[in-house]
């Protein structure tokens, strides 16, 4: 259904990656679930529309229109809007007000919609006025650099950043991780320890919720 997929990392301290890509026809897609929120746009014909797409705490099948462009842009862990409560957008899609075919509403000013390439310069501009910043303490937590504050206030600044858990945020990478090593050829009992899964049955757990898919069936895929 998807064609002409592409994704580049970003060098921005508030952007993870940057994708794009084009529908075929119309149909449902399993989207696995991510610790991380992302703003979604959809260009059709003259129309468009940008979304913001939460952290998804479980697998989810996701609806798309037929011959749609659209462009992701996935931020960060600890990259966040002040304004609105991360909380609000755990498993949510919130679209925005579309304004015209090259722009939308944003605190009652319109914007040009991003593109491929100059994804950054429209995240720094939110960023300069104040619509996104960033928790820092939680990439060094998901680093694993030691913080002198208790595990309650950095709990604390995790659910106010993101919305989700540290533990929450761990376990997602976790089964993704699991993901792309079953999708590299890596075999599932290798991948259950590589993963730090204690056995098998719990990592086919873990896959079946946070991925949708058993890892038998994440290797099938992967050799089709």
């Amino acid at each position: 259904m998807i064609i002409d997929f592409s994704e580049r990392p970003s060098d921005s301290c508030f952007v993870d990656s940057v994708w794009r890509g084009h529908t075929g026809s119309a149909g449902f897609r399993l989207a696995p679930a991510g610790g991380c929120w992302a703003m979604l746009i959809e260009r059709q014909g003259s129309t468009g529309r940008l979304s913001l797409v939460g952290p998804m705490q479980k697998a989810q099948s996701m609806f798309y229109a037929e011959d749609v462009e659209f462009l992701v842009i996935k931020f960060k862990a600890g990259t966040f809007m002040p304004q609105l409560p991360a909380e609000n957008l755990l498993d949510a899609v919130i679209p925005l007000t579309e304004a015209n075919g090259k722009s939308f509403w944003w605190n009652g000013s319109a914007l040009q919609f991003p593109d491929y390439e100059n994804a950054e310069t429209f995240v720094n501009r939110l960023v300069r006025d104040g619509w996104l910043t960033q928790e820092p303490i939680i990439d060094a937590v998901l680093q694993g650099q030691p913080q002198a504050i208790s595990s309650r206030s950095i709990q604390r600044r995790f659910l106010y950043a993101t919305g989700l858990t540290h533990n929450s945020i761990r376990q997602i990478a976790r089964a993704r991780q699991a993901m792309a090593l079953l999708q590299r050829g890596v075999p599932i009992l290798d991948t259950v320890f590589e993963a730090g899964y204690t056995d098998q049955p719990h990592m086919t757990k873990s896959l079946k919720h946070f991925i949708g898919q058993t890892p038998a069936q994440i290797v099938r895929m992967s050799q089709s």
